[in-house]
């Protein structure tokens, strides 16, 4: 028998079988889909909610600050009423940075730049009270209004925050049918135990882990390996939870109970990945708590030491605040979000979402890329590869398999139908008959013709041999005589070899190829595209297990497409799903989603977002540049507030036009 045999039994569904089957499905995903699309619905509007919020904030503020700064032009008032009167728009504005900066100070977390603004800010608003010091209430609630409009970029341009993604994996059936005194009673499956007997019908998805007593029938295991060749099985086989049984009724003893077998481990390691995985922080807050401790320390410094040798309190303090003022780090909270918003907004136009600004940061340092093999480098969609007859000619041999495999909805019949696409002529053809995870026999034009794997020519008698190509191979007889194969294989994506050279050259460090396909097929695919590494026969807890070995090694990127890859998507640092075919599932664990199934975008990807940081590391070297200026100005008193209000402003402004550069 040859590996591949061995592995793609080749089985077929009659149509109303495939009905029945998707009809059964529905049955059970409905109502989880309205839950799904009802909270979908919610976190949708509590997302708008915070923007709108922001926004209304800002807004309000402004008119307070410009009523502020009229009144104090007209009137005469004490420095206090002042001090109230532009507390109105200050507060509005800032008062969930003043609270953020106090519960990090509380939980004694390091100094972020919620604590820089609300420092800076709020010494502007009473220096004014030291005796020879000018106020800054306008300069302060300004500062404090830029850094909101900042703020209010970046959650802009974050992507939602990935949601639980149980309800979508909905394969783990709610009931299973056990045997009970001789009868077969449908239970709830969290009931069945190990060493129950289990009555599976065509249609129905597998509840718990298992052995085959008795039947023969093929597996839709699409849910759980991602290869779309439904798998035979027999008698004294062992049987995975959340497959679908195709065609013949299998009775099977359970082996493990519903909250050990496979389909709930999956479900486990979607939900544990996604808490395992640190979020990458965001590029200005691992920023900030290196620069915010540095520029107090030096402020506190600059308002003592000189303070203590001359005696002038006032002149140090007001110059350590206009300090604290110009280093606020203002340019870069509202420049380097909009860096991050014009490089995603970049990438969606070029069919690239990426979900949040963290993973444009994280793309821009992958060095490792692991990609799932079916859907992904491949079609997942079978063709005919080659024809091998031994005394018919090619189109014959086709053209009588296609025969028999007329009414399948298998997707090899499929391929089958495709290479021969004539197969509606007058040829007479009866007596199909299927056989459970081996083939089908019928008679065309009088003649017995039997299509199926190596176990079905084994059954008739007829005299098979192997194939020296990788692929499913089908072989044919007629009247009981071996007349030839065909080889029928998932073809190659196009692009998918240019794809890995783009990587290498873009300077990722290595390739790796993962599948639930066996060694042999996914080895030919993996030399044809050029991959450093693979590892074949996975299941997803392999490939979440493979992807933790090389996590090590650097950022790694996964690239996926199938519901089986949803709980590696969530673990990879970086998780890129297709999405035209992809599953709901994938989509919904990525970070990354390609719109459409090049696998060439992924290199675009990482060029995109090296682009983008580029841009971000501009804007930070030109501000903190111009701010240096500006501060020794500042300590030598040369610089006024309004100057420092103007280093930090002004530089915001030229560092958003270069932001803007991201977008094209």
């Amino acid at each position: 028998m040859t590996h591949n045999s061995k592995e793609y039994e080749h089985a077929h569904e009659h149509e109303h079988e495939h009905h029945h089957e998707h009809a059964h499905c529905c049955e059970h995903g409905h109502e989880h889909e309205h839950e799904h699309e009802h909270e979908h619905e919610h976190h949708h509007h509590h997302e708008e909610g915070g923007v709108k919020e922001t926004l209304l904030k800002i807004d309000i503020a402004t008119v307070l600050l410009v009523a502020a700064v009229l009144i104090e032009k007209r009137t005469e008032w004490a420095e206090w009423q002042y001090l109230l009167l532009y507390l109105l728009p200050y507060l509005v504005v800032g008062w969930d940075t003043l609270k953020e900066a106090g519960e990090a100070l509380l939980h004694g977390e390091a100094l972020d730049e919620n604590f820089l603004m609300s420092i800076a800010t709020l010494g502007a608003l009473t220096i004014g009270f030291l005796p020879g010091a000018e106020t800054q209430f306008p300069e302060a609630v300004f500062v404090m209004l830029f850094f909101q409009v900042g703020e209010m970029f970046e959650s802009i341009a974050e992507g939602r925050s990935r949601r639980s993604i149980s309800h979508l994996m909905d394969i783990r059936p709610d009931t299973a049918n056990r045997e009970e005194n001789g009868a077969v009673v449908a239970v709830p499956a969290d009931s069945v135990h190990p060493g129950d007997i289990l009555i599976i019908r065509p249609g129905e998805k597998v509840p718990v882990d298992g052995t085959v007593l008795s039947g023969d029938s093929s597996l839709d295991t699409v849910a759980l390996t991602g290869e779309s060749v439904p798998r035979g099985i027999h008698s004294g086989d062992e049987i995975l939870s959340g497959c679908v049984n195709l065609s013949g009724v299998l009775r099977v003893r359970a082996d493990k109970a519903a909250g050990e077998s496979t389909a709930s481990r999956i479900l486990e390691l979607v939900e544990d990945a996604t808490e395992r995985k640190s979020r990458s922080e965001s590029f200005i807050t691992r920023f900030a708590r290196i620069y915010t401790p540095i520029v107090v320390a030096l402020a506190v410094l600059l308002a003592i030491i000189p303070s203590l040798i001359t005696g002038a309190w006032a002149t140090w303090i007001y110059r350590a605040l206009m300090f604290l003022v110009v280093s606020c780090p203002c340019a870069l909270v509202i420049s380097i979000p909009l860096t991050f918003f014009g490089g995603i907004g970049g990438a969606s136009r070029k069919g690239i979402l990426v979900k949040g600004s963290a993973f444009l940061d994280t793309l821009s340092r992958v060095q490792t890329v692991v990609f799932d093999k079916t859907g992904t480098l491949t079609e997942g969609v079978f063709t005919v590869t080659a024809v091998h007859p031994e005394t018919l000619d090619q189109q014959e041999l086709l053209h009588l398999a296609a025969h028999v495999e007329r009414h399948s909805t298998h997707p090899i019949a499929a391929a089958l139908r495709a290479a021969y696409p004539n197969e509606q002529d007058a040829c007479e053809i009866e007596d199909i008959r299927e056989w459970a995870g081996m083939g089908l026999t019928g008679r065309v034009n009088g003649k017995q013709v039997a299509v199926g794997n190596d176990k079905l020519m084994e059954t008739i008698g007829a005299d098979w041999h192997p194939c020296e190509l990788k692929g499913t191979i089908i072989h044919v007889a007629v009247d009981g005589v071996y007349q030839g194969h065909i080889l029928i294989s998932d073809q190659v994506k196009a692009d998918a070899a240019q794809a890995i050279r783009d990587l290498h050259a873009a300077g990722i460090r290595q390739t790796v190829m993962l599948t639930g396909d066996q060694e042999d097929i996914a080895a030919a695919v993996a030399r044809e595209v050029g991959m450093d590494a693979w590892h074949a026969a996975l299941l997803p807890e392999g490939k979440v297990q493979q992807v933790e070995n090389l996590l090590p090694q650097g950022t790694l990127a996964f690239v996926g497409d199938g519901i089986n890859d949803a709980p590696v998507l969530a673990r990879a640092d970086l998780g890129i799903a297709m999405g035209a075919l992809g599953s709901d599932a994938a989509i919904e664990a990525a970070d990354v989603v390609l719109m459409d199934d090049k696998p060439s975008k992924v290199a675009q990807a990482v060029r995109i977002a090296r682009r983008t940081l580029r841009i971000a590391r501009e804007n930070m070297v030109f501000a903190i540049g111009v701010k240096l200026l500006v501060l020794v100005l500042a300590a030598f008193g040369v610089a006024t507030m309004g100057m420092a209000v103007f280093a930090d402003v002004g530089v915001t402004m030229l560092a958003v036009l270069n932001a803007m550069r991201a977008l094209r």
